[in-house]
């Protein structure tokens, strides 16, 4: 259908104009700047019209990295593609990009693609997925090739610890490949060594208890892992790194250091756990094992260290890394032993309301850097520029309405995340979602779901 949204205050990557946004056929057909009465009688004709006096107008939020449905062995994460995607889409998000889990022992990338294109089809936004390689085989290094031409995946992911990790020779092999080829390769930073020395130190003498976790996990780790990796994409002629989940303010210089020195493409994702919570928000043990995740929450020093990075322009994007586990029955599992505990919490829902709230209405971070942050640079770096991120004519019709005036508690119990907790229970936010539009469709409205499962789209990324 025709849709029409008008006396709307627009939020681009580049500005904030009043104005109105005609879409037809789930894309954007016209941009209206300052409209007058007769411009806006000549757009309305035949549109539904939605009247968004006093609200922001953003594009659809881009999350560049979930976890739906992943599978750790020993635990599942409690939202797969359906329940995950309407979270998602409840709180401003209209596209996301899944990183796969881990397959079997030898299998390579394909596998885990087939798979995940099976259990995705029931989101109900659009979604892309980024690879995953364990080796750095033959099979696995052909199978980027594959999948970028035949599939447009066109970002895969490395880990430098957990069971499949690379060793420098292997990561090094697949930045080379991906510089071939013109791939994002994606890292998981931390220093398996150094983490491997903590976590025993930790358990031989007895500290076992989900407090403890953290400990296992310093910041010096993953500021040794991004400079290695960094190192080792020069090596491959600057192939392209995606940094996720960045941490720390160690881990932060690292990177400016190779951007004082001319580096060029590094991309750098930090996620709200790292910009709201800290280690004082780990006063008890239940509070532990809710915010076990890798990273653990840093210093306060280091929350304020990444606030300056988004403002400089050295992180690039807001991803949530949402992995969430039921507490009382997944989570649980670590209260004696920190290693039995499941890691990764929820987040999907808030990462639009938080960053609106704490860092637009509070931090006064310029409304323009939260379009880029949530929207236009996940696009950009993952190859949906030409579709998502945005609010121009031929994008795709995918828009949030923001309400500033709205203030609440964060609770559990109004999210729809699948799980029983929410690591921000209790926080005073300032700004909702109240509409969600996608592809030109109403999916969400005053934090109801109307959308439809398998609405979603595969989106191939270029």
């Amino acid at each position: 259908m025709r849709l029409l949204i008008k006396n709307a205050l627009i939020a681009t990557a580049s500005e904030v104009f009043p104005g109105a946004v005609l879409s037809e056929r789930g894309k954007i057909s016209l941009v209206l700047r300052n409209p007058d009465a007769s411009s806006l009688l000549e757009a309305s004709e035949g549109a539904f019209a939605i009247d968004a006096f006093g609200m922001h107008l953003l594009p659809g939020g881009v999350d560049p990295h979930t976890h739906f449905d992943l599978d750790v062995g020993f635990a599942k994460a409690s939202d797969d593609f359906y329940t995950g995607s309407i979270a998602a889409a409840c709180g401003g998000t209209t596209t996301f990009i899944d990183h796969m889990a881990f397959g079997p022992k030898g299998c390579d990338a394909f596998h885990q693609y087939i798979k995940y294109r099976e259990i995705s089809k029931d989101s109900v936004i659009d979604y892309g997925l980024h690879g995953v390689l364990q080796d750095k085989s033959q099979a696995s290094l052909e199978s980027m090739r594959v999948l970028k031409e035949r599939e447009g995946v066109s970002s895969f992911k490395i880990y430098l610890t957990y069971d499949f990790k690379l060793d420098e020779a292997s990561a090094l092999e697949v930045l080379k490949k991906a510089k071939q080829l013109d791939i994002t390769v994606c890292v998981h930073c931390e220093d398996d060594g150094l983490l491997a020395d903590a976590r025993k130190k930790l358990l031989q003498s007895g500290r076992k208890s989900p407090i403890w976790h953290a400990s296992s996990r310093p910041a010096q780790a993953e500021a040794n892992a991004i400079k290695r990796i960094l190192e080792l994409a020069l090596q491959a002629d600057e192939a392209k790194v995606y940094i996720v989940h960045l941490s720390s303010e160690m881990g932060l210089n690292e990177i400016s250091n190779a951007c004082e020195a001319g580096r060029k493409n590094i991309f750098v994702e930090t996620c709200p756990q790292y910009l709201f919570l800290d280690e004082s928000s780990i006063q008890t043990e239940e509070q532990a094992l809710k915010l076990t995740m890798s990273p653990p929450p840093r210093k306060p020093s280091d929350r304020k260290a990444l606030w300056e990075g988004l403002r400089n322009g050295i992180i690039h994007t807001i991803g949530t890394d949402h992995c969430p586990f039921f507490y009382k029955t997944q989570k649980i599992r670590g209260k004696d032993d920190f290693t039995a505990c499941p890691n990764g919490l929820p987040g999907v829902e808030l990462r639009m309301t938080l960053m609106y709230s704490e860092g637009y209405i509070k931090r006064k971070l310029p409304l323009t850097r939260v379009v880029e942050l949530c929207c236009a640079q996940p696009a950009r770096i993952f190859g949906l520029g030409s579709r998502k991120g945005d609010i121009s004519p031929g994008l795709d019709a995918d828009f949030v309405l923001f309400d500033p005036s709205a203030k609440y508690k964060v609770t559990a119990a109004n999210l729809h995340e699948n799980v029983d907790y929410t690591p921000y229970e209790g926080m005073e936010v300032e700004g909702a979602p109240v509409m969600v539009i996608s592809g030109g469709k109403i999916i969400v409205n005053s934090n109801e779901f109307l959308g439809r499962k398998g609405s979603g789209r595969y989106l191939m990324r270029s």
